[in-house]
């Protein structure tokens, strides 16, 4: 299980860098080539600020009039007072949904830019590849960019908004508060504004209370959101892994991880309701408490006969305004450390994008294997080293040429790089130095161990990643029959999750059917027949070298029976144990391919016999 103090900020700098960092980060919003949307959802919704603030005033004022009415026992102004209120809740509720409009347009346009760049970033020269094969805490790109960037981007805007709310009530509510409080005259000494200055002491003291039992919150929250997520990594491994886990009789196993995983994320909600809990006690108590501050404060003057029911209600009603705005941070503790958890989230992802494109140099910090254009028609391998992303040499000085047509057999022992350097041939592994020349304009197809399936019909998956062209029937149908697949013939067009309904046969099947459908200019192979039998792999491997003979084939395989299928092949070769692989090229000679065909002859009778036999 992911070590949780991986996923959380060591100390508070740590965790104000990330705050910045995502705010960077997120204001290429109002930067950018969306910035006029931008500033005009901005500018709308600062109206409709505006207007619902000019409500509340309205409303404040209100107090005044309808309780001096009331307490002057005047009917008609209490009916016209009535007819006032209605037409303010009229025009606060049309305040009230315009600025949920704009705020929810504002939000999700936003959300939209931020996961759109962070998805491009993800996207671009395979880094969504290249981030499950280097050390980082950017687990989950996915939930990163969807939930946590959702969250991020809400709470964002309603944190601007409540705190742009909180400063222009507080300014406009203490100037009322002001002048109808008045001056409060203590033995012979009078204090001007002395409502104001209450109601800036009681709400220190609540907000100091609530940072002196919730300064941990922040902290707790951010472990729990780091649980949530492990225990969702930890159900879609389970979720994408189930027939293995399943044939391997590792239920057992399983239930046991993620009980422990959910015991643990158990615990850090309970520290993380701990801590809220101490706060319960404060903003419970404020909540019934500051209403009735005012009424005291105020009720010597309208029992002296200084101030009227109106002015009371009103000064209590502005009290309220100011000491909410005032308390607006306290009142949104959780709420902002939730913020935190999921903007520091984002920003680790963004920070592992930083760092994975700082590993690639190409600001020249660090060299990096180069893709150029080759000379002519074949590819050229030119001193190339490969490494892992931490600068370790993995394979030394690779030098090699493939002609157009020629199918070269990549071989060597468990661990000495046979996957790597396909992938860089491929163009998915970066690390390293020396030169990768390909032909100019050639179509590339990679055919991994493991086929991937898009969502959708089986014909979209053949066709996959060329799914616009126009391919005749018949050939898709030859296909299929070649690959031994027919009876998936008539379910061509239905939609189906294929990747768990085909066996791992099957599927190597399909792959080898993508390419025989759709030959490219260069096939690249890493160990594509793991899951046949021999005579099928005999049968798909002739087809690769008679179906395909202007493809040239890099095949990375150590399988029996695959040289006779190959003009040549790269052994690679670890010198000294611990230390990096190095190439050795062999041509197979006619004798050799005669002599391996003829096996091939006798593999293929024998398969043909027992067919026979069960017929």
């Amino acid at each position: 299980m992911t070590n949780a103090q991986t996923l959380i900020p060591s100390d508070g700098t740590a965790s104000k860098g990330r705050s910045r960092r995502f705010l960077r980060l997120a204001r290429g919003f109002w930067t950018g080539t969306t910035r006029s949307q931008a500033w005009l959802l901005t500018a709308m919704l600062a109206v409709c600020l505006c207007l619902n603030l000019a409500a509340a005033i309205a409303v404040n004022r209100w107090y005044k009039s309808f309780f001096d009415a009331l307490e002057q026992k005047d009917a008609s102004a209490i009916v016209v007072g009535l007819g006032v209120i209605l037409a303010l809740v009229v025009f606060s509720a049309a305040a009230s949904v315009a600025q949920l409009q704009t705020r929810t347009r504002l939000q999700v346009r936003w959300r939209q830019w931020l996961a759109g760049a962070l998805i491009t970033r993800w996207l671009t020269h395979r880094h969504f590849y290249q981030l499950t094969i280097v050390q980082t805490d950017a687990d989950n790109p996915e939930a990163r960019i969807a939930e946590d960037g959702r969250t991020a981007i809400d709470l964002l805007v309603d944190f601007s908004l409540g705190v742009i709310n909180a400063v222009l009530a507080a300014v406009s509510f203490i100037s009322i508060l002001w002048i109808v409080g008045g001056s409060l005259n203590v033995g012979g000494i009078t204090i001007p504004g002395y409502m104001v200055f209450a109601c800036i002491a009681y709400s220190a003291v609540s907000t100091f209370g609530m940072f002196l039992l919730g300064r941990q919150l922040v902290r707790r929250v951010e472990e729990r959101t780091a649980g949530e997520a492990q225990l969702r990594y930890e159900l879609t491994r389970v979720k994408e892994n189930a027939e293995i886990i399943a044939l391997m009789a590792g239920d057992n196993d399983e239930h046991a991880r993620l009980d422990a995983t959910f015991i643990d994320l158990v615990q850090r909600q309970l520290r993380a309701l701990a801590w809220q809990g101490r706060m319960m006690w404060l903003s419970g108590g404020n909540y019934v408490l500051a209403p009735v501050v005012p009424l005291l404060l105020g009720a010597p003057k309208y029992l002296a006969g200084e101030m009227s029911l109106g002015s009371l209600m009103q000064a209590a009603a502005a009290f309220a305004q100011v000491q909410v705005a005032l308390n607006w941070l306290a009142d949104n503790a959780v709420r902002l450390a939730d913020w935190f958890a999921a903007s520091h989230r984002v920003t680790q992802l963004s920070d592992a994008l930083d760092s994975l494109e700082i590993s690639l140099g190409p600001d020249g910090q660090r060299e990096a294997i180069t893709l150029g254009d080759s000379p002519d028609n074949r590819i050229y391998l030119r001193n190339l080293n490969i490494s892992l992303n931490d600068g370790r040499v993995m394979i030394d000085g690779a030098e090699a040429h493939v002609s157009p047509g020629e199918k070269v057999l990549v071989k060597g022992d468990s661990g000495t790089g046979k996957s790597t350097l396909i992938r860089a041939m491929a163009g998915l592994w970066p690390w390293g130095s020396g030169e990768i020349l390909r032909p100019v304009g050639a179509s590339v197809s990679f055919m991994p161990q493991r086929p991937y399936f898009p969502l959708g019909t089986l014909r979209a998956a053949l066709l996959y990643p060329h799914q616009g062209l126009e391919i005749d029937e018949a050939r898709i149908k030859e296909a299929l029959v070649r690959c031994g697949l027919e009876h998936f013939i008539p379910r061509l067009d239905e939609t189906m999750q294929w990747s768990t309904l085909l066996s791992g046969g099957e599927q190597q099947r399909l792959a080898f059917a993508r390419v025989l459908i759709n030959p490219p200019d260069i096939l690249i192979m890493d160990e594509p027949t793991s899951s046949l039998d021999e005579l099928s792999q005999f049968k798909l491997m002739e087809y690769m070298r008679d179906l395909l003979a202007k493809t040239t084939v890099i095949h990375a395989g150590h399988r029996p029976g695959l040289d006779q299928f190959h003009d040549r092949e790269i052994q690679l070769v670890r010198e000294h144990r611990g230390g990096p692989t190095t190439t050795h090229e062999r041509r197979f000679t006619a004798l050799e391919i005669a002599a391996r065909a003829l096996r091939g002859l006798g593999l293929r009778a024998t398969g043909n016999k027992k067919t026979s036999s069960r017929q």
